[in-house]
């Protein structure tokens, strides 16, 4: 299929998505990105955030919480620490995850950082129920 680009995505347990896509929207660390075939190589660490991968039969959508994408001219595999359907995504569950990182920011030597993922999970919360 012309202008378009392999997309994987892989959490520690299992492989979540694979599909040919015309492009991925990425939720970068360093801010959100769109890869697109032909693109230039990139590693990119992942902040909180919904990663989507567009289609034109469907857009998968999916709530990560980190991890890194690598970005070639042909496709994109984002290694997610954790990765949930946006469809199976619930209040509880996102007050779950904000709770964690509170936890861990709390623990965190840096706590600047440990408060950056904080406001990107809340950020990440408004989102998805928005």
């Amino acid at each position: 299929m012309a202008n378009t680009l392999q997309f994987d995505l892989v959490s520690p347990e299992r492989k979540l998505a694979s599909a040919q896509v015309t492009e991925v929207q990425i939720p970068g660390a360093d801010g959100d990105m769109t890869a697109m075939e032909g693109h230039a190589a990139t590693i990119t660490t992942l902040r909180p955030g919904i990663l989507k991968a567009v289609s034109p039969q469907a857009t998968l959508a999916f709530a990560v919480t980190g991890g890194f994408a690598e970005i070639t001219a042909s496709g994109v595999t984002v290694l997610a620490e954790r990765a949930i359907p946006v469809s199976d995504l619930t209040g509880t569950l996102l007050d779950e995850l904000i709770q964690e990182a509170r936890d861990l920011a709390a623990m965190a030597e840096d706590k600047d950082a440990g408060d950056k993922i904080v406001n990107d999970l809340q950020a990440l919360r408004y989102a998805a129920t928005h």
